[in-house]
């Protein structure tokens, strides 16, 4: 029997990790059009039935979930109804003119000791892409009161905006996470821990049971070989894949276990992917060759032993 982990504060190697995320912003008619007129100085809003103004513009209305919206043109003018200070400057909301609801933008200029709400304020233009070519909004306590008026011969909307989103960040996988890696890395072994009432075993390992919301119990080692619970067949390609399609993704109970493992199946004719692999199939780890991780990455897939036990 191996000891329950300690899990009081620890000084962990944390581990740096990135996360990209590449997509395609669609804005649609209403925010296409604000992009593509905010290059050529022109703030874009939307006016729907109610009667609503919202700057900039969108396609559906926040108050009454109406569609369809008039687009108008809205002055460079407003007033100041909030803000703070943050490390990328002083971050505001701005009611411009005519509109019923805030924009958010940077205050320039001013120091934040500096600023009240209810001042007037003015659109400062720069060079930028999008919503960035409005650098930011300065105090003009002279700033004239602006109207709404109609849009006179809209730009074509923006269809589509190419985006990227990068996390960087550094976890610590704990004494839980950490041996079941180590013991992957090292041994080849795939280490769960008991459950509160030692029936079964939980993998990944955890503290709480998740089910008694109690202290878990000692380690053991579950056995490499398990069944099906459920499986797709994975045909499309779609960003993080760590191998082309097709493939089997499935959720598979190793003997022992009370949870699930998500791995791949495979080593099959994947023609024949829907007849051979099922809920109810018998499957067992197959490790991958050459360096170790200390990762589920270890297992290159599972392997079919149906009738071979």
């Amino acid at each position: 029997m191996l000891a329950i982990p300690d899990s009081w504060a620890q000084d962990l190697t944390t581990f740096p990790s990135d996360l990209s995320m590449p997509y395609t912003l669609t804005p649609g008619r209403a925010a296409g059009t604000f992009v593509a007129e905010v290059k050529n100085r022109r703030i874009v809003g939307s006016r729907f039935a109610s009667g609503t103004v919202v700057v900039p513009a969108q396609d559906f209305c926040p108050n009454t979930g109406d569609s369809d919206p008039e687009l108008v043109e809205a002055p460079h003018t407003g007033t100041l109804n909030g803000f703070t200070q943050t490390d990328a400057g002083i971050i505001a909301l701005i009611r411009i003119d005519g509109s019923d609801v805030d924009m958010t933008h940077r205050i320039l200029g001013t120091a934040l000791d500096g600023l009240k709400v209810g001042q007037r304020v003015e659109a400062v233009w720069g060079d930028g892409e999008g919503i960035l070519a409005i650098e930011g909004f300065r105090i003009a306590a002279n700033a004239p009161q602006g109207e709404i008026r109609p849009l006179e011969a809209p730009a074509k909307p923006v269809e589509q905006i190419p985006y990227r989103l990068d996390l960087h960040y550094e976890h610590a996988f704990g004494p839980y996470y950490g041996r079941l890696f180590d013991e992957i890395k090292t041994n080849r072994r795939i280490m769960g821990v008991r459950t509160s009432d030692g029936e079964g075993a939980l993998l990944p390992p955890r503290e709480i049971d998740d089910i008694t919301h109690k202290p878990t119990g000692t380690w053991v080692e579950l056995k490499q070989t398990g069944t099906v619970r459920a499986m797709s067949v994975i045909h499309l390609e779609f960003i993080g894949q760590t191998q082309p399609p097709p493939y089997i993704y499935a959720e598979i109970m190793l003997d022992g276990a009370s949870t699930r493992l998500i791995h791949n199946v495979g080593g099959i004719d994947m023609s024949r992917a829907k007849e051979l692999v099922k809920p109810g199939t018998r499957v067992r780890a197959v490790w991958r060759e050459g360096e170790r991780t200390g990762s589920l990455a270890d297992i290159s897939h599972f392997e079919v032993i149906d009738g071979e036990e």
